[in-house]
């Protein structure tokens, strides 16, 4: 069951503007120990949410692998979702209104902060096991960068210290297909939902590759229109829209286009040394949207870092796909 945690205080932004007060649902598993440190963290990606047992099954769920008579598991819906936590479709308690587009801009140090805050309010003193893949991985790295000393072991798979150029574009072209959808200015649930679906589209294909659709997607039958592609295309955008908000995307992915670790810390390399964790960073040899060259990077300037790379067709979405080979890398690096 979802619990919230409410901060009723102005939180001031990295861009200087300031929430007058924001509320994070999030899900526990497990108990935590009297001394509030036998914790297990997870930061979700762009579109997941608070229960990692949905998308990550497998994994982190109460049938499988982590013993939950050693650890208290978190994960937090992230600022800015629309799965309860405060959001572009929460009402600005200042107006009285739906803040809409009138939600101020956030980032990824943001979001770090405020899992920091929710932290400290469930008496946590340090964080065993703190780990997160793609936009989840950038919050996770951030977070241990703000407060090494209070994590112990960090695991980042798919992601960078800097969102890329390419990765940017990308969201920029998806945030383009929404704001061409003119519902998307409307304060109502469903704004932007046609917009949504082609942003979705288009991000898939950055999630997989070119060997994933040729796979999976072939026609069995000749055909002139009607492509299996065509359809499965059509089907996952459907399918985001009916469970996401158009605005809580644009928010997020604007939060993803601001993951620099070394901004304002000199660079990237004098930031990721600020890690004292012991870091295990994994990447995926197909991944289009957060090469290996990326994972290298981080493994290279985390002073305590292995890095691992799978082998898999499945793309950037390998690192939500491959339970079974991460909990081989996970055992084989730590004592879950």
């Amino acid at each position: 069951m979802l619990k919230v945690f409410s901060y009723q205080h102005p939180f001031e932004l990295e861009n200087g503007q300031t929430l007058a007060e924001f509320e994070l649902t999030y899900n526990t598993l497990g108990q935590l120990n009297a001394e509030g440190s036998n914790v297990i963290w997870i930061c979700h990606a762009l579109t997941a949410n608070a229960h990692p047992e949905e998308w990550w099954p497998g994994l982190f769920d109460k049938k499988n692998e982590i013993d939950l008579d050693r650890y208290f598991v978190v994960c937090a819906n992230i600022l800015g979702s629309c799965y309860g936590s405060t959001s572009p479709q929460s009402i600005n308690p200042e107006t009285n209104e739906i803040y809409g587009l009138n939600f101020p801009k956030f980032s990824i140090r943001d979001i770090a902060k405020t899992l920091n805050l929710l932290s400290k309010d469930l008496g946590i003193s340090e964080i065993q096991y703190l780990m997160g893949g793609s936009m989840g991985g950038m919050q996770a790295m951030e977070w241990a960068i703000q407060k090494p000393d209070k994590i112990k072991n960090l695991v980042l798979l798919a992601t960078s210290a800097k969102h890329s150029s390419w990765g940017i574009a990308l969201n920029e072209t998806q945030r383009m297909a929404i704001e061409s959808d003119s519902t998307f200015y409307e304060k109502n649930k469903t704004a932007g939902k046609k917009g949504l679906e082609a942003a979705r589209a288009i991000a898939l294909l950055s999630y997989r590759n070119y060997n994933t659709y040729r796979s999976t997607q072939i026609d069995k039958k000749n055909t002139v229109d009607d492509f299996r592609a065509s359809s499965y295309q059509k089907y996952q955008g459907e399918k985001l829209s009916k469970r996401f908000d158009a605005k809580s995307y644009w928010y997020l992915s604007k939060a993803m286009d601001s993951h620099n670790v070394g901004r304002n810390r000199g660079n990237c390399k004098k930031a990721l040394a600020k890690v004292k964790a012991k870091t295990l960073v994994i990447g995926i040899q197909s991944d289009l949207l957060f090469p290996v060259e990326e994972q290298k990077f981080l493994a290279e300037r985390i002073g305590y870092s292995a890095l691992e790379i799978i082998d898999s067709s499945y793309g950037h979405d390998g690192f939500l796909i491959e339970v079974e080979t991460i909990k081989l890398i996970l055992r084989k690096h730590f004592k879950l």
